[in-house]
């Protein structure tokens, strides 16, 4: 499993996932910015992703849905804020409706995805932000934390596959 740990700070309001893998940090950057790819990864195994847009620019936008098991739909969006490629991105990450209207009912999440060479390939460290407490739990309780870990579990294999 290439999740490495799982951190809740209550008091900073972020999530801090750091994962391992081994390949270097330009091919896994790739993970993130190639839609085909990020939908084979994107979202638990339950839960694909499909990219309607994804234009990883500052200020660039990516809109895309995940289809649960019976075949419901959960739609979101990001907004890119920074780019250092292939070393970090970060973004803005909602909900929407159908249309990619964001959600007002839902919190917005501020990621940062860090990649740093390791010994043995790759350290992939992503911070979620929350803007209150109430948010995290919010999002914690729909299983945010097992689904960023199941998520993250399926990116082995995909390095593995020829591009």
């Amino acid at each position: 499993m290439p999740v490495v740990s799982t951190t809740p700070d209550t008091e900073q309001l972020t999530l801090t996932v750091v994962a391992e893998f081994a390949a270097p940090p330009e091919r896994v950057w790739q993970l993130w910015t190639d839609p085909r790819q990020l939908e084979r990864w994107w979202g638990p195994p339950t839960w694909p992703a499909t990219f309607t847009q994804h234009d990883v620019a500052v200020d660039g936008s990516s809109r895309y849905f995940m289809t649960g098991p019976d075949g419901e739909k959960a739609h979101g969006w990001w907004r890119f804020l920074a780019i250092d490629e292939p070393r970090s991105l970060e973004f803005e990450d909602g909900f929407s409706d159908d249309s990619g209207t964001p959600s007002p009912d839902m919190p917005v999440i501020r990621a940062r995805v860090e990649l740093a060479e390791a010994a043995d390939g790759t350290r992939m460290t992503v911070v979620s932000r929350f803007a209150t407490e109430e948010q995290m739990n919010q999002l914690t309780e729909m299983g945010m934390v097992e689904g960023m870990t199941e998520a993250m579990g399926q990116i082995d294999a995909l390095l593995l596959a020829k591009v």
